[in-house]
């Protein structure tokens, strides 16, 4: 006798709340009725009718022994919670989770980063930067659930336009030691006329350091014209 499951079958009704039935099927996604097919209702109802188990079931694709893959997706959900902290999460973790796969591992974490980058697309740069909330917008996506502290610069030209986004140094979860001479040569080799330091802290906690503090003073105090100019940078 092939084995079944309880598989939950979430829509969305006139109301906007979710009614759900369940459905006994056989653990095989493509033997189920085809409107319950993950894939097959993205495709004909649209991406707002899949929870968030039938997106990453989308991802998982095949099922493995007693377990389907929206199984798995759940399973993933359970242990994680949100799809922000699955992305954020060491592979290693994911692979504690049997059936979960290399190759299934990767193209979870390869889809939530797209979707990050996609975030930053929609929050890019148009036009001169004219707060630090510019700036904040735009990288808090790409930023936010790093686990080492990252050191970047905002490339500028002389209308305040970004030039860049350059990666300078990366460090581990305290701090970063950021080279000056590798700064400036990112903005020379750009032309740049300004830039503005930007960096995380992983332990959530924003209160600059001393070492911090101090750099942009640092920096300005550089002597020569054919240095760009330094913007302060603001912790939010």
């Amino acid at each position: 006798m092939k084995r079944l499951i309880h598989y939950a079958a979430l829509r969305e009704s006139h109301s906007g709340r979710q009614n759900v039935s369940r459905k006994t099927y056989e653990r095989a996604i493509a033997n189920w009725p085809e409107d319950d097919r993950p894939r097959e209702k993205l495709l004909k109802y649209g991406a707002h009718t899949l929870s968030n188990a039938e997106f990453l079931a989308i991802l998982i694709r095949t099922s493995v022994e007693g377990a389907s893959a929206v199984d798995l997706a759940r399973e993933l959900l359970r242990k994680f919670k949100t799809l922000r902290a699955i992305s954020a999460c060491d592979p290693a973790e994911l692979r504690e989770i049997k059936g979960l796969s290399t190759a299934k591992i990767t193209q979870i974490k390869a889809a939530v980063e797209l979707g990050r980058w996609m975030m930053s697309e929609e929050r890019a740069f148009e036009g001169p930067i004219r707060s630090s909330s510019d700036v904040a917008d735009y990288l808090i996506p790409l930023m936010r659930d790093l686990k080492v502290e990252m050191f970047k610069v905002v490339l500028l030209d002389r209308r305040n336009s970004v030039l860049d986004v350059v990666d300078i140094d990366e460090g581990d979860v305290a701090k970063t030691q950021p080279s000056i001479r590798k700064i400036m040569l990112r903005a020379a080799q750009a032309y740049a006329a300004g830039l503005i330091a930007v960096h995380n802290h992983p332990s959530g906690d924003p209160t600059p350091s001393e070492q911090t503090i101090s750099s942009p003073a640092t920096w300005s105090s550089r002597p020569g014209d054919g240095y760009p100019r330094i913007r302060p940078h603001y912790h939010r």
